[in-house]
């Protein structure tokens, strides 16, 4: 996401607050789907060009049906600048998830558990990443994995993710949700990749290491990885840190090959 987009979406935040109804962030993932499945809205709420004032009236027009937390956070949206209108989208959405979470703290570890699932059934991901296969189709399909097994926030986000895939991996998109969602709680969600299991104590002293650097407290998801061979490899965020012993073998083969 551009640096304008980034600011937009954090003034934009501001809006998102404990007085917002339960059903803002379930409204404002609607929004963004209605959004990104209509080019010509797209372009006229993400112009950077056009008075703020006429995207504001646009909003309440369309999204009259809407909370009034909802729609605050609609016309905060549309009061910024944003680098692309496909990044005005994804930050529509992203405010959606951080609404859903603000009322959910265990939203991420729920998204993070369905994509576990989902990326453990090779079927299931075929059937939800086809071009071919019927939207409505899908989203039957992940709601029979999830009703009833997961909250409704939950829910509401893993088929708002499916109906809307825009080219995106549910599996992916749902990781890349749960690290919004953590965000939005206060925390960071590290990704940890290890060649085999951690004992609880080697856990622990990661996640003080990891708090201490992050300033704020750390979840960890630990995925086990065999061809690490050893070492570990650590994503939060954007930023990958890798000690794996693969890692170095494969620096060690560009080396040779130079």
């Amino acid at each position: 996401m551009g640096s304008a987009s980034r600011e937009a979406l954090a003034q934009a935040q501001t809006a998102i607050t404990g007085r917002l109804a339960q059903a803002a962030g379930s409204e404002l993932l609607q929004a963004a789907s209605r959004i990104a499945e209509s080019p010509a809205l797209a372009a006229a709420l993400g112009d950077a060009s056009a008075p703020a004032e006429a995207k504001t009236q646009l909003i309440e027009r369309l999204f009259g049906g809407f909370s009034a937390g909802a729609r605050s956070v609609l016309s905060a949206a549309v009061q910024g600048r944003w680098s692309t209108v496909d990044e005005f989208v994804d930050g529509v959405e992203e405010l959606g998830l951080r609404a859903e979470s603000a009322s959910n703290a265990g939203l991420s570890d729920e998204l993070l558990a369905i994509a576990d699932v989902i990326s453990g059934n090779h079927e299931l991901q075929l059937s939800l990443a086809s071009k071919l296969a019927d939207p409505a189709g899908k989203v039957a399909l992940i709601s029979r994995l999830v009703d009833g097994k997961v909250s409704a926030s939950a829910a509401r986000v893993v088929t708002h993710l499916v109906a809307s895939a825009r080219g995106r991996k549910i599996d992916s998109a749902l990781r890349r949700a749960a690290r919004t969602a953590a965000d939005q709680n206060g925390s960071e969600l590290a990704t940890v990749t290890v060649a085999a299991p951690l004992s609880a104590d080697q856990q622990s002293r990661l996640a003080r290491a990891l708090e201490q650097s992050a300033g704020r407290p750390v979840t960890l998801k630990i995925v086990i990885d065999p061809s690490l061979v050893g070492g570990i490899r650590i994503q939060i965020a954007d930023d990958i840190i890798d000690g794996s012993v693969r890692a170095r073998l494969d620096d060690l083969r560009v080396k040779l090959a130079a």
